[in-house]
Parts: structure tokens; C-alpha cells; sequence
């Protein structure tokens, strides 16, 4: 079981080990059991390894693998095991899987889905699962379920994207799909505001992410209240604890009107262009 919030590992890809372990306070205190990192988060591995030393059993543990042959995933999911130091993660996922070149290399003969099927039936990892971003994925990811029987998949999603009425559709299908099978669905970019541009960039998220309560409340609310889809949190320990906040404070989804007032009054925009 995991909770609809999702720690986003990212956010410890350049921080010390105290840092983190100030994030892993605030994750115990609000009741977060599930992290999801990457071989390619910097050292958010090795910031979370500490915490599994003494905490394991409390968290649903994921992390993804971003290459895409056989060999290199295998050496990246033995790496990744030892920077975590567990003897298996909980859930282990094929990295922003999104490019057909990329696809038909993982999901062929000698590909990394082979790596991560290898590493299911040694006990290294309960589930496999499939990331991505951009405006392709949703359709790819339909696309990896169709090739083999993931037990998640992870994505963009927020209330911009839901206007973008191809991959609105996209998504919408996905959704579909996996609450049919059962596959659980994360959602990724939940608060963001968009592209930094010439901003300087004053947050640890590659996007300019949204950082008023009231419009963290709205974002958050706004993928809680469809049900069923997960949130993982941004890639920022400072914007954690207001995430977290809002979700647990969570109570109804908030209207269009309200959301098309707050993209209006926050000047939001695409963050995807292609």
C-alpha cells in the first residue's frame, strides 16, 4: 500500500546527507511511505541509503533505471541497489521511456525490459513500471502496456496539461486503461507554473513551479480530487513540506472557474512545447 503522495528523490540530488535527513523527518511526520528516486538523481540514492539502513520497512520503495540495453540496466539496477543499500526496491521502472528509437531498443531483444524482467524473478524488485515526459508519453506509455504488463506508469499531469487537447486525450485514454488492469498511475509536474525562461531559477525544479499556498492548495486538489491518480511530490525539499500541507489538508477538487482564475492571476503556461 502507498500513500496517494509520492516523495519526489529528485529533490536530493544535490543536498548533504543532513539536509536529506531533515526531508526524511518530514516525510515520517506527515505519513509518507513511498520514495521514488533514479540511478540518474544525482546522489539521491546515496542520500536515501542511510534511511533504508534503519527505515525499510516503513516505505514502498522505488527507483528507475534510464538505460536501455540489457547489460548497462543490469549494471545500473545492481548499482542503484547498493547505493540504496537494500537487497531489493519495491518498485523498479524503465526511465523516461518516450522516444521510438529509445522504445525499440529497451523493449527488443536484448533490451532493458529483459534487465528489469531478470531482476522480478531474482526477488531484486515486487514491480515493474514505466516513465516518461513530454507531450508523446501518454500515448507511449499505452503503447509499453501493450508490449508488457506494467504495474505502473508515471507522467506529467496538471491542470495545463488538461488543456492541451491531444495529449488530454492521450491521458484520458491511459487512464482509462490502467483503472481497467489495475496499474497504478503517478502523476509528475503537478504544481508547476511554467518554463523558467529568463527567470533566475530560485527552486531546485527544471520548470518555475507554483509556491503560494493558496496555489499549491489548488494544484494539489486538483489531482486528488480525480482519484486514483498518485502525486509525487517536486524536486524541491523547500516546496515539500507546503506540498504535503496541502495534501493533508486536501478536502473536494476545485472548480474550472477557480483553476482558470488561477492560470489567469499566476500567468500560467505550457511547459512542453513538443
Amino acid at each position: 500500500m502507498s500513500t496517494v503522495t509520492i516523495f519526489g528523490g529528485a529533490a536530493l540530488g544535490k543536498v548533504t546527507q543532513e539536509e536529506a535527513d531533515r526531508v526524511l523527518e518530514i516525510l515520517l511526520d506527515y505519513g509518507v511511505n513511498h520514495i521514488d528516486t533514479a540511478a540518474s538523481y544525482g546522489d539521491s540514492e546515496l542520500r536515501i541509503g542511510p534511511w533504508m539502513e534503519k527505515h525499510r520497512g516503513k516505505f514502498f520503495l522505488a527507483t528507475k533505471t534510464g538505460k536501455r540495453t540489457y547489460e548497462d540496466a543490469k549494471k545500473e539496477i545492481e548499482r542503484s541497489l547498493k547505493r540504496l543499500r537494500v537487497d531489493k526496491v519495491d518498485l523498479l521502472q524503465l526511465h523516461n521511456l518516450v522516444h521510438p528509437d529509445d522504445w525499440d531498443v529497451a523493449m527488443g531483444k536484448g533490451g532493458a525490459l529483459e534487465a528489469a524482467i531478470e531482476a522480478k524473478e531474482q526477488g531484486l524488485t515486487r514491480f515493474l513500471g514505466v516513465t516518461g515526459h513530454g507531450l508523446l508519453v501518454a500515448a507511449m506509455h499505452k503503447r509499453s502496456l501493450n508490449r508488457f504488463p506494467f504495474d505502473s506508469v508515471l507522467l506529467p499531469w496538471n491542470y495545463i496539461l488538461s488543456k492541451e487537447s491531444r495529449y488530454g486525450l492521450d491521458f484520458a485514454s491511459l487512464l482509462e486503461e490502467c483503472k481497467d488492469r489495475g496499474i497504478a498511475v503517478q502523476s509528475i509536474k503537478s504544481v508547476t507554473k511554467g518554463p523558467w525562461c529568463e527567470k533566475p531559477h530560485v527552486y531546485g525544479t527544471w520548470y518555475e513551479p507554483l509556491d503560494l499556498e493558496e496555489d499549491i492548495d489548488r494544484a494539489v486538489s486538483w489531482i486528488m480530487g480525480q482519484g486514483y491518480i498518485f502525486l509525487n511530490t517536486a524536486s524541491d525539499t523547500s516546496l515539500l513540506p507546503k506540498i504535503l500541507d496541502s495534501a493533508r489538508r486536501f478536502k473536494s477538487k476545485p472548480s474550472e472557474e477557480i483553476m482558470e482564475q488561477m492560470v489567469k492571476d499566476q500567468n500560467m503556461s505550457r511547459l512542453f512545447v513538443s
